[in-house]
């Protein structure tokens, strides 16, 4: 009955004109989502996908062009409160399995393809295949929850898990090389594979053998706790180890978290035993060198009281935290011990307390979720995330305060975690977070780690406060507020390639010049970048088109290991490894990036450019870049975000699309 009112829906649709189509979709679409929710509903549409898409219902949306949807992007789609959205996606992905079979051939996308992306679903999606619905989907979502995990588990029988498994290690190894702060969902996933390999009803075949030293990272590092015994079993187990063994443990623990970026919480139980064990077997536990190793000895009590207050199973990622801060040596700079021993007997607000407990749970104290993010942060300064909130700025001066700054950092979060406000300065006049107006962000974030999740907030209101105050300027208000926002070393000085009144490009060539002068080793003197910098990039997707703006820091310019001219810079959206089109695929590692950065070759790097600061007291002329290199930048920018920016009177000088405008 369902599928013969899907199927009159559809001939309707086919048969209405362009201008009435959207009219005749919602029929089909809410059709289809009652179709979804019956047994064998995913097959029949399926069945029906090629007579969907010639009907008419991807047309006007990004759907309508297979070739250039990116797999990550469906979470948020499938997760979205609006049923149209979710059906929306979920006949997509019914077409693209019925495109990788065969049963459909497609004139934008080859069955190839489409069985590559549909495993980078799944891989990225795999929650939705094994978990039930979170309380946010419930509150969200309801019944609609259903719908994408009826989806999911059709595409695994039919794609089969095995290519699940393997493309989702690939993606998780690929997630770790960035060593995020939030390694929660990756722990997820790892937990799910260990799930599948041991669940007699799934077949995995050959697949899934480059799972074991992810699984063994957190379930089994050692041989004390290779079979998961349960962490009061493991603490007993050590009470009766001699030397020889610990530090066998000791060693063991260590190279898994270094390799991995994870952490066991059997290494926690170990890490708090060691501290009455001797230095030597803790510095052992956690894999410093001599550098990580001369700072433990010299801040001994701290770290001691550092590890007794944050360290537990359920905070284990906060050695690996512990760890890399004292391999960087941040605790010599005069003021950050003293910061980090207030840090340790802060008392938390009853509001940050609240916060903290909503986010994280009840299995240790706030102070304690708190700390472990304070020493994840100055570990892993390029590890922050804005999560799924517009909160580049906050992000971003968060990672520069503690990569350039920590004590600075450090002080944030004590006026924002004990006194629910900061209070910062733009050109002279106090700001309160409590007195300023709403931020960039509508809603409280709380997707974040525990640092952010307090101190974000503050910040999004402060930096909103501060493009309020520049209202009426002429120019771009990041002239102003960046360095206000985040910090003296920020240049003063300032360029933009688009007219903010009209959004055209504007003196394109003087701007790539100016930039190459300021930041390219062969064009400033070979003078490195001393200082991380606030820059803007205009953001693009995998067929070019521009999406916005977002905030960056650029970290160096150099030649990688192929002698390639390299920019590398922290980029705060989670995930820096994307595909910007028109053949610019960020790098994130084996390009000479140090863990967190990414990387373009400088000349596609600064076809992504739109702002940038500079040192106006460093006088410094134009660089004489080549006219051909200048020429393949201008291109890069017509062909993606400036392709409807360039000015008339450009388009009238070009002399034609061999000079870069968009064919």
């Amino acid at each position: 009955m369902l599928l013969t009112k899907l199927d009159e829906a559809t001939e309707i649709l086919a048969q209405a004109q362009d201008f009435a189509k959207p009219l005749k979709i919602r029929r089909v679409l809410d059709t289809a989502r009652r179709v979804l929710l019956q047994d064998g509903g995913a097959a029949a549409l399926q069945a029906r996908a090629e007579s969907l898409e010639a009907a008419g219902i991807f047309n006007g949306s990004d759907w309508a062009f297979p070739h250039i949807l990116i797999p990550s992007l469906t979470t948020h789609s499938l997760k979205s409160a609006d049923a149209d959205t979710v059906v929306l996606e979920a006949l997509s992905e019914l077409r693209m399995l019925a495109v990788a079979n065969g049963d459909y051939r497609h004139p934008l996308i080859s069955d190839e393809q489409a069985h590559h992306y549909l495993t980078q679903v799944l891989a990225i999606n795999l929650e939705l295949l094994f978990m039930p619905p979170s309380e946010a989907e419930r509150e969200t979502q309801g019944r609609l929850a259903q719908v994408p995990r009826a989806l999911f588990k059709h595409l695994a029988e039919e794609i089969g898990y095995e290519h699940v498994i393997d493309r989702l290690i690939d993606e998780i190894w690929r997630i770790l090389q960035q060593r995020p702060i939030q390694v929660e969902p990756v722990k997820r996933m790892i937990t799910q594979i260990a799930i599948c390999r041991t669940n007699p009803d799934i077949d995995l075949g050959t697949s899934g053998q480059g799972a074991d030293r992810l699984i063994s990272s957190l379930y089994g590092a050692t041989q004390a706790c290779r079979e998961d015994p349960g962490v009061d079993v493991y603490r007993d187990r050590l009470e009766s180890m001699d030397s020889g063994a610990l530090q066998y443990e000791a060693t063991g623990f260590a190279r898994a978290m270094h390799d991995t970026g994870l952490v066991s919480p059997y290494h926690a139980v170990l890490l708090r035993y060691l501290l009455d064990q001797g230095d030597h077997l803790l510095s052992e536990a956690l894999g410093l060198s001599s550098t990580g190793r001369d700072c433990l000895l010299c801040y001994r009590q701290l770290v001691q009281a550092l590890i007794e207050e944050a360290v537990h199973p359920a905070t284990a990622q906060a050695i690996y935290g512990l760890a890399l801060m004292l391999e960087r040596g941040i605790l010599y700079q005069p003021p950050v011990a003293p910061a980090m021993w207030r840090q340790v007997a802060l008392p938390l607000s009853e509001w940050s307390q609240l916060r903290l407990r909503l986010a994280y749970g009840d299995a240790v104290t706030p102070k304690a979720w708190l700390l472990e993010g304070v020493l994840c942060m100055l570990g892993l300064p390029l590890g922050v995330g804005q999560g799924n909130n517009p909160t580049c700025q906050s992000a971003r001066a968060l990672s520069m305060w503690a990569y350039n700054d920590p004590d600075y950092l450090l002080q944030m979060v004590a006026w924002a975690a004990r006194d629910d406000e900061i209070i910062m300065h733009f050109e002279g006049m106090p700001l309160s977070s409590m007195a300023s107006l709403s931020g960039v962000s509508k809603e409280l974030p709380m997707d974040l780690d525990p640092v952010s999740l307090l101190v974000v907030p503050h910040l999004d209101r402060i930096y909103a406060e501060m493009g309020r105050r520049c209202v009426g300027r002429e120019g771009d208000p990041h002239r102003w507020v960046n360095p206000e926002f985040h910090g003296w070393w920020s240049g003063r000085g300032f360029r933009i390639n688009v007219d903010v009144a009209t959004g055209q490009l504007h003196e394109l060539e003087d701007f790539l010049r100016h930039f190459y002068a300021s930041y390219h080793p062969y064009y400033n003197g070979n003078q490195p970048l001393i200082h991380p910098q606030p820059a803007g990039i205009a953001v693009t997707d995998s067929a070019a088109r521009f999406i916005g703006w977002h905030a960056i820091t650029l970290l160096r310019v150099t030649l990688d290991p192929s002698d390639v001219m390299r920019a590398y810079f922290f980029n705060p959206n989670n995930d820096s490894g994307q595909d910007w089109g028109d053949g610019l695929k960020v790098s994130t590692a084996g390009n000479g990036e140090r863990f967190g950065e990414a990387s373009l070759p400088f000349e596609q790097f600064a076809s992504r450019l739109y702002i940038f600061h500079y040192d106006p007291l460093e006088h410094g002329e134009l660089a004489n870049v080549p006219q051909e290199e200048l020429d393949r930048v201008i291109g890069y920018i017509h062909r993606s975000w400036g392709v409807d920016r360039v000015p008339a009177s450009d388009l009238q000088a070009d002399p034609g699309p061999g000079n870069g405008t968009r064919q």
